[in-house]
């Protein structure tokens, strides 16, 4: 991964092993001393008990340049929320948990949803929402990052990586977007982006013609990869997907409000794993199927607000464009895996490409039964502007939560 290519599109920052971690680290806590960084946790409850978190915890600990670490838990009862205080207690950052599912919170989605207000659909975009709102309503924050919970190769040196180019005063970026190779056990991995991204996004611009959105999202090294920092000016005006778009979706957010000087993408590590989802072939309502359906809608959303009138003969041509240039990929990335002593399941990715096409399509279908369909939840200004004092109301409900529930 240590190359210094460009693409012209976004500005890519390298890792090219020249700078020991501990100094950088250093100035990134120099950068903190008048920069405040957030850094949001999303995390569901069964992940306490996954092998990832505790280790992410335990290099966080050290990790002064964090100012805040908000926590937001999903699916915990009363008992589950008092165990995970007491699970993420060691941490000596200040930090907070929302309890998501807790008597306050859900009176505070009640409000928002009589206003038309409230989040869709509950998942990981729901979650990182809040946690958005609450750092917004604290007023002290500079920059945000995020990243998610089950990352079983977390090291500290990804986060400051991640960071260092929102951090530092000298770059004009206001978000950047980690990037790495997935490769674990002697294998690829990444399935979704190698074998359904990175393939429609190349057919698409074959069938409907070329695109500066198309380009754009093409530029991103692993454009599916959950790790984001940000300035936190930009987080009023943008909008979080609630469905399986989410990482797609913030990158489209970032092209329709930002420069593009402004973004970048980082090598934060060359090992990364994380828990895997089962492809799913018989529920599309789960698993890597599911996410296969929300992020191609997501695409044909941004691209038909962009202009581009889609037909089901459009789709016939994208999936038929997309299977081929697919199993083309598959052969470079054998080619790549044996030059590299890895092994690619050829039967398996051939099987999940028939799988990502037929998907093509039936989100095409769902697209035009309901091209009005809008997953995004309502950005924190439209919030504010509908009710003023919900962010105090739902920030307030938080830290009470925190004092009322101990472990």
């Amino acid at each position: 991964m240590a190359d210094f290519h460009q693409n012209g599109h976004v500005a890519t920052l390298h890792d090219l092993r020249r700078v020991n971690p501990e100094t950088m680290e250093r100035e990134l806590e120099q950068f903190a001393e008048t920069r405040k960084i957030t850094l949001i946790l999303p995390s569901l409850y069964s992940e306490l008990q996954g092998e990832a978190l505790g280790k992410i915890i335990d290099e966080l600990s050290s990790a002064k340049f964090i100012n805040r670490i908000v926590i937001g838990l999903d699916r915990a009862n009363e008992a589950e929320y008092r165990h995970a205080k007491e699970f993420f207690s060691r941490l000596p950052q200040e930090h907070v948990v929302l309890w998501n599912d807790g008597p306050r919170l859900k009176d505070v989605d009640l409000r928002l949803a009589e206003m038309g207000l409230s989040p869709i659909e509950p998942g990981k975009g729901r979650n990182v929402w809040f946690c958005i709102g609450h750092t917004l309503s604290r007023g002290d924050s500079d920059i945000v990052a995020l990243h998610d919970c089950d990352i079983v190769t977390y090291t500290k040196e990804m986060l400051v990586k991640l960071l260092y180019p929102v951090a530092n005063p000298s770059f004009p970026y206001l978000l950047s977007k980690g990037f790495y190779p997935r490769i674990a056990d002697g294998k690829f991995n990444g399935r979704v982006s190698r074998l359904l991204v990175t393939p429609i996004l190349i057919a698409l611009s074959k069938v409907i013609g070329e695109r500066d959105y198309l380009d754009y999202l093409s530029a991103f090294r692993y454009p599916l990869a959950g790790e984001f920092a940000m300035r936190t000016s930009i987080l009023s005006d943008m909008r979080i997907p609630s469905d399986w778009g989410l990482e797609i979706g913030v990158l489209s957010e970032a092209w329709r409000n930002l420069a593009p000087k402004t973004t970048c993408q980082v090598e934060i590590s060359d090992a990364y794993d994380h828990k895997h989802q089962p492809l799913s072939e018989e529920d599309a309502s789960t698993g890597l199927s599911r996410m296969s359906i929300d992020i191609c809608k997501a695409l044909y959303r941004k691209l038909a607000a962009d202009g581009t009138v889609f037909t089901m003969e459009t789709f016939r041509s994208l999936k038929a464009t997309y299977y081929r240039l697919a199993l083309d990929l598959i052969e470079n990335y054998y080619n790549d895996a044996i030059m590299n002593g890895l092994h690619v399941d050829r039967h398996a990715a051939e099987k999940s490409v028939e799988l990502f096409a037929s998907n093509i399509m039936e989100a095409g279908e769902i697209f035009l039964e309901n091209p009005m369909e809008t997953p995004f939840i309502p950005n924190w200004s439209r919030v504010h502007a509908a009710d003023q004092d919900l962010m105090r109301v739902m920030s307030e409900s938080i830290m009470q939560d925190n004092e009322d529930y101990q472990p």
